[in-house]
């Protein structure tokens, strides 16, 4: 699983008391995955290195991440679920994402309440 992979590398990283990380490969779910960390503050700046093969990912880290993990299988969350989903995952109600793939894109779990949708779990960080 090349999210996992990923994920795992940057929570090693940030352990590690790192300033970047070097990920490979990358994917479109990768990039969409850490826009939402970078969005939210977690991750600093992403650089994307085109190799003519499967790409890298540079990820500057700021020191914010305690554990960033993937779900999976990808479990199919409604609407009235990620509630629930939340408080299973998340150490408090308002501390931590979950990531969600739906109709609308890769979104954290807040926005997709306000969006009214639900879709599938990718993975969570906090």
């Amino acid at each position: 699983n090349v999210l996992r992979d990923c994920l795992i590398g940057i929570c090693n990283a940030e352990k590690r008391g790192k300033r970047q990380v070097l990920v490979r490969p990358c994917s479109k779910v990768i990039i969409k995955f850490l826009q939402v960390m970078q969005k939210h503050g977690y991750i600093g700046d992403v650089e994307i290195i085109d190799d003519k093969r499967s790409g890298k990912v540079v990820i500057d880290l700021v020191g914010r991440i305690n554990k960033c993990g993937v779900i999976s299988p990808r479990f199919d969350v409604c609407l009235g679920d990620i509630e629930q989903l939340a408080s299973n995952l998340l150490p408090s109600r308002q501390f931590g994402h979950l990531v969600l793939t739906t109709p609308y894109g890769i979104m954290d779990h807040e926005e997709a309440r306000r969006k009214h949708t639900g879709g599938k779990i990718v993975g969570f960080f906090f």
